[in-house]
């Protein structure tokens, strides 16, 4: 019965929908949740037949006890819920208001009347428990991607085993349409993918050998193979499950203050009908009690706040499953309502608003030494690491380092490295590295608008390496769409600063600041909140980032190609790293708080009239009790359709 797995009180309702739909998901058998529904409405559509055709024997005692049979398959798991709610000191909640509401009436003797309220609140609530279960069950099913099993290969044998038992280094083998359960590395020379569990996108990527494949991909053309990089539990998709799962322990503040208000609201409730029973007897001479417990009675009906108290939520919830569907993870309704007020989007460059993608534009070796001897340094000295720069540097050279060569090594924040490699010193880095080691350069090469990588042997400048970054395609159009929803731009990078304004200007950033260390970035980040007149938002996606994106109001980490530093800290994850889903966030969170906004003022103006007529006598108890499923409805519904919006 609903009402059993609905305990409705007015301060945890919510929870006890969620605990509710957890267990549920999808697979609700209606005709069960239904069924004492449909008992108590033949009982008593049987009993108002033989109040009209005034049958005999169906008066005094035969009729109450008709009246009370049909109202018992709905009114005693309202009854035993109540009793609960009163072990935990909970009197004045959504069960009592019915409950009382429906007795009153009995006790007038309008038995009719008294079982309609207790059947119209089981069918309302019915209907709320499947729309919340329909709310929860389409965010489910586009979540949970995970398959259960993986094909490894073994001894060029294929072993179907539980994907959480496969190993990290395994190698799975992908059929086509089948998709991935881990995330891995694409051993084959290339394959398509469906990626839309991900990332919302509907369109098929090509990966290339030793490009990341993530749990939930789905292989379109050849069979594939790829090697497991990290484990079932630790894949992308499971932080993603998890991160929506406990999305809803960050409460926005409309839900705050509803919680807070519903505990005030309710007793309140009962104390003005209390009074709208009382108060007329010292100012009436007529009195007539029966008349006024009645409209007490509409008054505590229509008062019940459960279409605030649970449709609020479920429009947040909507909010983050229609970016969840959309490729956005937001890890909280808080952070919805914190979008809005986002007055100004700071971006790191590189993997953010460009393409990550370096590639080598020229090589300058001085004289004195040998080309191909220096690169192979350079080369062995990026070797540890991941940045887009040392990848273009190991494509560009194109032979496998040999570290057992390096003897130490030391990175070097925002400079580059230091590192002793057959018995030289090797300094790889930026302008600053030299300069902190007072090595003579060519200020000319200053004037190079490109990324620049320069080297120095024992303290000797050996030349330097021109590397070339593109902005996304279509990051212009993002950055104006951001500006039209009035939030202004700016752009914080390690890069050479003439790299940074060349990219602002091409992309249209409203400021730019470049040769920042990872320091300089928390400064520069610390004087903008000062400056600026609402939230600030910060994007990126590398491990230096991540001090940024947590002093941010509110941080954005790009999920796909993303550090897991970057991720962990931040509060919205943009699962394709495109910038257009940063424009889209804001306008799914305006989205959001229409649909909240909407309901508030419909339930509250709604209940406020059908008060007032109660009150003065122009509404029966009936009317009160459609009008409060009706609101109820409305407002879920209302809530649901988020998840269907197209923005």
């Amino acid at each position: 019965m609903c009402q059993k797995q609905h305990s409705c009180s007015c301060c945890s309702v919510q929870e006890n929908h969620e605990e509710h739909h957890h267990h549920s998901g999808g697979n609700i058998n209606i005709f069960k949740m239904f069924f004492p529904a449909i008992v108590c409405a033949v009982l008593l559509l049987a009993a108002l037949v033989l109040d009209f055709l005034k049958v005999p024997f169906f008066t005094s005692w035969i009729r109450l006890g008709w009246y009370i049979l049909a109202y018992l398959p709905v009114g005693l798991p309202v009854a035993k819920e109540m009793l609960k709610e009163f072990k935990h000191k909970d009197f004045f909640n959504e069960l009592s208001l019915m409950f009382l509401a429906s007795i009153g009436a009995f006790y007038l003797g309008e038995y009719p009347e008294a079982v309609a309220v207790m059947l119209f609140y089981a069918v309302g609530e019915n209907f709320q428990d499947l729309a919340v279960a329909q709310a929860k069950n389409n965010i489910n099913v586009l979540l949970d991607q995970r398959p259960d099993e993986a094909s490894v290969l073994e001894n060029n044998e294929i072993r179907v085993m539980k994907a959480e038992n496969v190993p990290v280094g395994a190698v799975v083998q992908l059929k086509p349409g089948e998709k991935a359960a881990l995330d891995g590395e694409l051993l084959s020379d290339s394959a398509v993918f469906n990626t839309s569990a991900l990332t919302g996108e509907s369109a098929p990527q090509t990966k290339e050998t030793g490009e990341s494949v993530l749990a939930g991909m789905i292989n379109l053309n050849t069979a594939s193979l790829m090697k497991v990089t990290v484990p079932y539990s630790d894949s992308k998709l499971s932080k993603i499950l998890d991160l929506v799962q406990h999305a809803t322990e960050h409460k926005a503040k409309a839900e705050q203050f509803i919680r807070k208000f519903a505990k005030i609201y309710t007793p309140a409730v009962f104390f003005i009908a209390l009074m709208v029973f009382c108060l007329p007897y010292f100012f009436i001479k007529d009195y007539n009690y029966a008349t006024w417990l009645y409209r007490a009675l509409i008054f505590l009906v229509i008062s019940c706040p459960c279409a605030l108290v649970i449709s609020i939520p479920l429009g947040y919830f909507g909010g983050i499953g229609l970016a969840s569907k959309n490729g956005i993870l937001i890890k909280g309704a808080n952070f919805l309502d914190a979008l809005l007020q986002v007055k100004q989007a700071v971006f790191d460059k590189t993997g953010t608003l460009t393409q990550g993608n370096f590639s080598v534009q020229k090589v300058q070796i001085n004289s004195e030494f040998d080309e191909k001897q220096v690169l192979d340094w350079i080369n062995l000295a990026e070797s540890q690491s991941t940045h887009p720069i040392a990848a273009a540097i190991h494509e560009y050279i194109n032979t496998k380092p040999d570290v057992f060569r390096i003897v130490s090594m030391e990175d070097l924040a925002g400079k580059g490295i230091k590192a002793e490699i057959d018995g030289k010193e090797i300094l790889v880095g930026n302008f600053k590295l030299m300069d902190m080691f007072h090595i003579q350069y060519d200020e000319k090469i200053k004037e190079v608008v490109n990324t620049v990588v320069l080297a120095a042997v024992d303290k000797v400048f050996a030349g330097w390496i021109e590397i070339a970054d593109q902005p996304k395609q279509g990051v212009q159009k993002d950055i104006q769409a951001l500006h039209l929803l009035g939030i202004e731009t700016t752009m914080l990078s390690g890069d050479k600063n003439s790299v940074v304004q060349k990219i602002a200007q091409e992309i249209g950033i409203d400021k730019a600041f470049g040769d920042l260390l990872p320091e300089d970035k928390v400064v520069r980040m610390e004087e903008i909140k000062k400056q600026t007149n609402g939230k600030v938002a910060f994007i990126g996606d590398g491990f230096n980032d991540a001090p940024v994106i947590a002093l941010s109001d509110v941080g954005m980490a790009m999920g796909g190609l993303g550090s897991d530093a970057a991720i962990e800290v931040a509060d919205i994850i943009i699962q394709d790293d495109k910038t257009s889903k940063i424009p889209l966030a804001v306008k799914i969170a305006k989205a959001t708080k229409n649909i909240v906004w909407q309901n508030i003022i419909f339930a509250f103006g709604v209940k406020l009239l059908v008060m007032t007529l109660g009150v003065f006598g122009n509404i029966h108890l009936l009317e009160a009790v459609f009008a409060d499923v009706g609101v109820a409805l409305l407002a879920i519904l209302n809530a649901v359709r988020l998840q269907k919006m197209k923005l």
